[in-house]
């Protein structure tokens, strides 16, 4: 799966090494089978509007995206065997659990996606 880089338009780094997952496949899979999500890493689930936790292991935080990429919720901490969604969302970056607030992330922010 390709890798890209999310900012904010100020440039500040969001998400280092985040994965695009832009298919069926890609996005069913997502995050399962993994132990954790280090700093720094993430994945971009393009298109989806919510997230499930099902047989997830750990926490993340789930950032919802429009299609510009603005920031239109953000469900912290969200924990194994739960589900959130946001009405207007095209997008979500999942990163880990903390890593929104450490990096600044806000609803209304416009980030960039790239390399």
């Amino acid at each position: 799966m390709p890798e890209i880089a999310i900012r904010r338009e100020d440039g500040s780094i969001v998400c280092e090494r985040c994965v695009l997952a832009d298919t069926a496949l890609t996005r069913m899979k997502g995050l399962l089978g993994r132990r954790g999500l280090p700093s720094g890493e993430g994945i971009l689930l393009k298109p989806a509007s919510s997230v499930h936790m099902a047989f997830m292991r750990f926490s993340i935080d789930a950032v919802f995206l429009d299609r510009e990429l603005r920031v239109v919720k953000i469900a912290d901490d969200l924990r194994p065997w739960r589900a959130a969604g946001s009405r207007g969302a095209n997008a979500v970056l999942e990163i880990p659990a903390g890593e929104a607030g450490r990096r600044g992330v806000r609803v209304g922010d416009q980030l960039v996606a790239g390399s």
